[in-house]
């Protein structure tokens, strides 16, 4: 039997793309956690290039980055598929992901900035959402595939989830569902499968952290 093991933090959008992966395909692993601020030898040895989680190891061979480890998984478990069989629909959610994850940024963007940097920040929360309402989910989609959650939801999840959290510790509102009501009804239908549901980060203790980093950081750029 394969051994699966997948090295994250408890926090990680991306550690949890990789979670959700592994469990939609009922594949067992055993997870690390790391601590970001103290990485072990084994994470620095597995992923020597970045320092970064989630990294997998399969059969002792590691994976790095959460958009590579997902289509690896899908490959060597293809039983509920993350992608589209079909080249072009392929295609497309390849694009969308690729949209997603150069967007990830705009989470430290936000939280990590005050005033003019901050208003930037929203600027392009708001352009980003816009592209999701105005072309990523048209034609009265349950998901970005269709009807079954796949790679592309995953991209996002920092929208359906992360984002909330966030807006709570800079105490502002971006995401304003009346504004983007297909994001909304996607982040409903996302949030309501049960693999995402029960594997979510815990909301209080993840603001304490941003909100400890934000007024660490916003000190030293005081000072």
């Amino acid at each position: 039997m394969a051994v699966v093991k997948l090295f994250g933090a408890w926090f990680s959008p991306y550690a949890y793309r990789v979670i959700w992966a592994l469990k939609l395909k009922g594949i067992p692993y055993e997870y690390i956690e790391e601590d970001l601020r103290n990485k072990s030898p084994l994470l620095l040895q597995y992923n020597p290039i970045h320092k970064k989680v989630p990294v997998l190891v399969h059969d002792g061979k590691p994976i790095c980055e959460s958009t590579v480890i997902l289509q690896y998984i899908d490959e060597i478990w293809p039983q509920n598929p993350l992608l589209p069989a079909d080249p072009y629909d392929r295609a497309a959610a390849l694009f969308w992901i690729k949209f997603a994850d150069d967007k990830g940024y705009l989470m430290s963007k936000l939280y990590q900035t005050d005033r003019e940097e901050q208003q930037a920040a929203v600027k392009e929360w708001l352009e980003m959402l816009e592209v999701m309402e105005e072309h990523a989910l048209i034609g009265g989609k349950k998901f970005f595939g269709g009807e079954e959650i796949n790679m592309v939801d995953m991209a996002f999840s920092f929208v359906a989830y992360w984002l909330g959290v966030i807006e709570d510790v800079v105490r502002l509102e971006i995401f304003e569902p009346h504004k983007f009501p297909l994001v909304s009804l996607w982040i409903q239908n996302f949030k309501s499968i049960p693999v995402i549901k029960e594997n979510l980060p815990d909301a209080d203790k993840m603001f304490a952290l941003l909100k400890h980093g934000r007024e660490m950081m916003l000190a030293s750029k005081s000072n």
